[in-house]
């Protein structure tokens, strides 16, 4: 399951990766100067609704110009246009914004274009049900997964995660899946962002993604064996989108004591391979 050669992200005419040119807003004109076609205006917009997760869902403008790094006056005129369109809401109560119903809708579009989800919703249940632990479909976020599919079994006993969850690339099975069908060039750059963020932490993740890139090529899985959290074991496969619509990946996680390595290295991670080729097989027939 290896990427096609010659085949890597789009880039702009800077030379990075387009997923990533969020990340020269600090320096906004440097970056038009170099990319007549990057709109500014628009990244810092999208950058105040990226700031509203599950855990913060109400920010107000201090805190979101403490999030993006952007100045307050930028901040106030962001969301009053944001708020105008329908893309914030703002509570007089709380003094802060949450996010609206249009982001609800795009999420919504954006979900019900990914015609995998469908396909491998009965493989990811039945999965599910047999390992009594989450399957989930997922996809990458500059330096995180967001989850877009989400089984949960029939156990007392599980994470509490959905979809819309984000979790790093760096300790997760499914985002060291991800960066296993990057090709090099690529999954260096992102690793080089990691290495800057995690700073002391960062020779142990790299361990793991290399211990992971390893796991790959021998069993055609990964494994994250309390890395992201010490109880809890997971292992992710990638799936590359058929029709070139870029590296998803899937995974199967739960409590340690439910997934022990020897399990996910004899049994759950050789049927989640198998998923996943019944994945690829079912959208090439489509």
């Amino acid at each position: 399951m290896s990427r096609s050669p010659g085949h890597s992200a789009p880039t702009n005419d800077t030379g990075i990766t387009s997923m990533e040119s969020l990340e020269l807003l600090g320096d906004s004109g440097e970056e038009e100067a170099k990319d007549r076609q990057f709109v500014t205006a628009l990244a810092r917009g999208l950058e105040i609704l990226r700031a509203f997760t599950p855990q913060r869902p109400m920010l107000g403008n201090q805190e979101l110009a403490a999030s993006t790094g952007l100045p307050k006056p930028t901040i106030s005129r962001l969301t009053h246009t944001l708020t105008r369109l329908g893309y914030l809401t703002y509570s007089e109560r709380m003094g802060k914004y949450q996010l609206g119903t249009r982001v609800l809708a795009l999420g919504f579009a954006a979900l019900s274009n990914m015609g995998v989800r469908d396909v491998a919703r009965p493989l990811m249940q039945e999965l599910a049900d047999y390992a009594n632990v989450p399957v989930s479909l997922g996809s990458r976020d500059r330096l995180n997964v967001v989850y877009v599919e989400h089984c949960r079994s029939t156990a007392a006993v599980t994470l509490r995660l959905d979809i819309g969850s984000r979790l790093p690339l760096a300790t997760t099975a499914m985002g060291r899946a991800l960066l296993a069908a990057l090709p090099a060039p690529e999954r260096n750059y992102f690793m080089d962002h990691m290495a800057k963020r995690e700073g002391d932490r960062w020779p142990r993740m790299r361990e793991g993604i290399e211990q992971a890139l390893s796991d790959y090529q021998t069993h055609g899985f990964t494994l994250s064996t309390g890395d992201w959290d010490r109880d809890v074991n997971a292992v992710g496969v990638p799936f590359i989108v058929p029709d070139g619509g870029g590296i998803l990946a899937f995974n199967c996680g739960g409590p340690s004591f439910l997934m022990p390595r020897q399990r996910l290295l004899l049994d759950l991670g050789p049927r989640l391979v198998n998923l996943v080729r019944n994945v690829e097989a079912a959208m090439l027939r489509r």
